[in-house]
């Protein structure tokens, strides 16, 4: 930023030509006490030098001739180098600086000015007017070397710089500026280095919509009631520093959409009260620090992180807007810092949407981010418990936007199976475990078949050879076979068909009944341990048609585990 001062010299000699010191004869004590003490360079001090509270002749000074000096005075009544610096002054008039060239800082603080100070298009050093009162500040397309300085003023009307260019800093920390009918603070298009308003009182609301500073905005502490909803408007502003709301209490909208922001965003402590409508409207945010949200922060309205960017959120969960109150679809940030990190608090987080309220049933991104930053975190786990209930979500939001009701039968039994099996696709263990879980099971119903001797060979000739068929018969029964003519039966009293084909020395050769084995052999489509060619379950004996009907279950169970274990490690069912 650069001023051209060339011009300084002859703007003095203008002011000397057009007005001299007897144009204000007879001066007025005021005045005659602020000439004797011109040449001092210091802060001159009209009786006590505190701010007046009433209008008394040794305090009144008049604009005019305040402009006079501010513009150089003449031979022989000339302002320090340092500039015209007042302190306790009633002016008096309006102090009109509109588009003068002034080379020395301005300093009225502690002042009562009875018109609002006009500055517009002005050239200036810096300007002081620390706790000084005045209606207002007309200081639109200023251009000033330094800053300006209101720390503890108090204003009744608008500060206005829009498209203002300062050097140094805006500062109004605890000034009280209150407006009617318009901003307290006007800084569209401003450029400036820092805005302060730490701890002031603004009713009446900031706007810096399209403001460029070098460093901060800080209104942390500050209390802000906003002007037609909207507490502080910066829009499209691009802070190469933080903006900082700490502490502050703010009633209505802070916009902050599409600006960028070199630092941090802290809102630690920070209330905003805009119920029913946004607390904080950042969408399209570029946030290259961190974004802090904690120490008893409190939003009453919508927090808008649409298409943000944020490099690390510091939060905590009691600081989060209400349900229905947060947008982050779009939204992309980097960490978790000293915040909340597990799928449970942060899915609590995400449930705080409502799409629905915004005219759209659901928003994946913000799931798939989430998953993608607990990842890069170190936590894989919780990044797919996450891609799980998004995917559920994701859904049941597809089955809602389905008018062919059967369709949408089909699709919740089918999206049920595949959640319960391979969550979604993104739990593909899920099969595992139900296979496991499968397996046990038929171990359990096998042996159950095993002890009622409801098991028998799976091989025609073995079921129709004596041996097999004699030990279906006790010993002292006789059977009439064709093959060898009456027999005696084999079984001991009790025993069953299957456990006496075992004690047969012709059965040595045949594999033994293992139900563990009978199972996974069952279950499993690509493993084959001889049980199933070898053995099947006997209908016809008690617990028989139990395991036959399981035997058929599972191995349909098993086929089906198995392709559903195979397409969600290959990821073919997920929904993206």
């Amino acid at each position: 930023m650069t001023f051209d001062w060339s011009l300084g010299s002859e703007a003095s000699a203008w002011a000397a030509s057009t007005a001299r010191l007897d144009d204000f004869r007879p001066l007025l004590p005021a005045e005659e006490e602020i000439v004797a003490k011109l040449q001092s360079g210091n802060f001159d001090k009209l009786g006590d030098g505190i701010l007046p509270v009433e209008r008394s002749p040794e305090r009144v000074v008049r604009a005019g001739f305040l402009r006079f000096l501010i513009l150089g005075g003449e031979a022989g009544c000339r302002p320090h180098e340092k500039g015209v610096l007042v302190r306790g002054a009633w002016i008096i008039d309006v102090l009109d600086l509109e588009a003068c060239r002034v080379f020395r800082d301005i300093g009225l603080n502690d002042c009562h000015f009875e018109a609002t100070p006009i500055l517009r298009a002005a050239i200036i050093n810096r300007l002081f007017l620390d706790g000084s009162r005045l209606p207002g500040l007309q200081a639109e397309r200023l251009e000033a070397r330094g800053g300006i300085y209101l720390r503890g003023a108090e204003v009744e009307g608008t500060i206005n710089l829009d498209q203002a260019r300062l050097g140094g800093n805006l500062q109004c920390d605890g000034a009280a500026i209150r407006s009617r009918g318009d901003y307290a603070v006007l800084g569209r298009s401003l450029e400036v280095r820092n805005v302060l308003l730490r701890g002031a009182t603004l009713r009446g609301g900031i706007s810096l919509s399209g403001a460029v500073l070098a460093a901060d905005l800080d209104i942390a502490g500050a209390t802000v009631v906003a002007f037609e909803r909207m507490a502080l408007d910066a829009g499209e502003m691009a802070c190469h520093g933080s903006v900082v709301l700490r502490s502050a209490r703010i009633t209505g909208e802070v916009k902050l959409t599409a600006s960028e922001i070199s630092g941090d965003l802290d809102c630690s402590g920070t209330i905003v009260d805009n119920p029913g409508e946004a607390a904080i409207e950042a969408s399209r945010v570029a946030v290259r620090g961190a974004f802090f949200l904690r120490r008893e922060a409190r939003l009453d309205g919508t927090l808008a992180l649409t298409g943000a960017s944020i490099g690390t959120i510091h939060d905590e969960a009691a600081c989060w807007p209400k349900p229905g109150d947060l947008m982050l679809n779009r939204c992309r940030y980097g960490a978790f810092i000293d915040a909340p990190v597990d799928a449970d608090s942060r899915l609590d987080w995400l449930a705080r949407q409502t799409p629905a309220r915004w005219g759209e049933d659901f928003w994946p991104q913000p799931y798939e981010q989430l998953a993608t930053v607990f990842r890069e975190m170190g936590y894989g786990e919780d990044a797919a418990s996450v891609l799980a209930i998004k995917e559920r979500l994701q859904r049941r939001a597809r089955r809602a936007r389905a008018e062919n009701p059967i369709w949408r039968a089909l699709l919740f039994v089918s999206d049920g199976i595949l959640g319960i099996t391979v969550g979604y696709g993104r739990r593909p263990l899920f099969a595992l475990l139900w296979l496991a879980f499968f397996w046990l099971t038929g171990t359990a119903v096998f042996t159950y078949a095993e002890r009622q001797g409801a098991v028998m060979p799976n091989s025609a000739v073995v079921l129709r050879a004596p041996e097999w068929t004699l030990c279906g018969i006790e010993r002292g029964d006789q059977r009439s076979l064709l093959a060898s003519g009456v027999s005696q039966g084999l079984a001991t009293p009790g025993q069953t068909q299957l456990a006496c084909f075992r004690d047969r020395w012709e059965a040595s050769s045949f594999p033994a009944f293992k139900p563990w084995a009978y199972s996974l052999d069952t279950l499993l489509p690509v493993l084959d341990m001889g049980q199933r060619s070898f053995w099947r379950p006997n209908p016809t004996k008690p617990g028989g048609r139990l395991a036959i009907n399981y035997f058929y279950f599972q191995s349909v169970v098993g086929w089906a585990l198995s392709l559903l274990a195979v397409a969600g490690f290959s990821g073919l069912v997920k929904s993206s």
